[in-house]
């Protein structure tokens, strides 16, 4: 009698799971932003933002600019940078030139925060120039949260995963 309880117990664990991940990767597929207006604009920041790291050889100073002074960058395999000009600096040595970011079409998440800012979240893909052509670019998962100090955006903290 346990044994047909165990397996019943299993059976019926596994159907919830699985019910969770479908409802889990239907809320994704579905998402909505609470604020379209603030959506459009993060976006646009992040295009802006992302533009002048593409092009951060003649775009670095634009590029820093939208780097708050109190900056925390978190990678998965860099680990944590607080400095501004430490970041800026391993960005005009690892990157300019030879790496481009690409965003993952339709993967964006904005969450506004009340009388903070934004918590944009989403997928991108790194493209290295310095590889072959036709390197295939692995997916990462990142979380930037965005300040409106001033009336101007501002990049305060960053989580990149690979």
């Amino acid at each position: 009698m346990k044994t047909i309880q165990t397996i019943l117990l299993l059976i019926l664990s596994s159907v919830f799971c699985l019910a969770q991940k479908e409802v889990a990767i239907d809320y994704l597929k579905n998402y909505k932003p609470d604020d379209p207006k603030l959506y459009e604009t993060i976006i646009k920041m992040d295009s802006l933002f992302f533009g002048y790291y593409n092009t951060c050889e003649t775009n670095l100073d634009k590029y820093a600019a939208l780097y708050s002074e109190n900056i925390e960058f978190f990678h998965d395999q860099g680990g944590l940078m607080s400095s501004k000009q430490g970041i800026v600096d391993a960005t005009k040595r690892n990157i300019c030139g030879k790496v481009t970011r690409e965003l993952v079409k339709g993967s964006v998440e904005i969450y506004p925060i009340k009388d903070y800012g934004a918590i944009e979240i989403g997928l991108h893909k790194f493209h290295n120039n310095q590889e072959s052509a036709g390197t295939p670019s692995k997916i990462g998962r990142f979380m930037i949260t965005w300040k409106k100090e001033n009336n101007d955006w501002k990049i305060v903290k960053v989580v990149s995963l690979h």
